[in-house]
């Protein structure tokens, strides 16, 4: 055996590469277009459930929310999914990690996102009726990114035609 067999066997290296859950890039865009769907859509489901139907000029607020979701999306969702989507284009492995659709601080930003949701639903530190405003409008720019993943999943071959010429 050479001495690079050894120290493989040895260390393991070859052994857990099986471990690794590796997804074609494509697949990966998937994935991401389905967690931020699954986000969006769970933040509107529970945003409508505490919702009062019988609210004093419902139909203006929701228009507000919607209006705030947008220009939300504009402003900050529109350059954070479009990041993540040229990040997986751009990655060296042509199966990477199928849970690398985030970087490691994205994951940070989602877990405190999360955490602070459930606070504050928990807690009742902000009324129902506020809280679900606020859910509503952030399910916005979250369904509005995962149609760029989906986009770019979508017509796949041609970004990554167009990556490799802008190189």
């Amino acid at each position: 055996m050479t001495d690079k067999k050894v120290r493989n066997k040895i260390v393991g290296v070859k052994n857990l590469s099986f471990l690794k859950p590796a997804v074609p890039k494509r697949t990966l865009l998937f994935i991401a277009a389905a967690v931020w769907t699954f986000a969006g859509g769970m933040l509107m489901f529970k945003g409508y459930k505490m919702l009062d139907i019988n609210s004093h000029l419902l139909w203006l607020k929701l228009i507000v929310v919607l209006a705030a979701g947008i220009a939300f999306y504009l402003k900050v969702f529109s350059k954070l999914s479009m990041k993540h989507t040229l990040r997986i284009l751009n990655m060296k492995e042509a199966y990477p990690c199928m849970f690398s659709f985030f970087n490691f601080r994205s994951y940070l930003i989602m877990v405190f996102m999360i955490s602070m949701g459930i606070t504050l639903r928990t807690t009742g530190w902000v009324p129902f009726g506020t809280l679900s405003f606020v859910y509503l409008m952030m399910s916005v720019p979250l369904l509005f990114s995962s149609f760029r993943f989906y986009y770019t999943g979508i017509y796949y071959k041609q970004f990554i035609i167009q990556t490799v010429s802008d190189k």
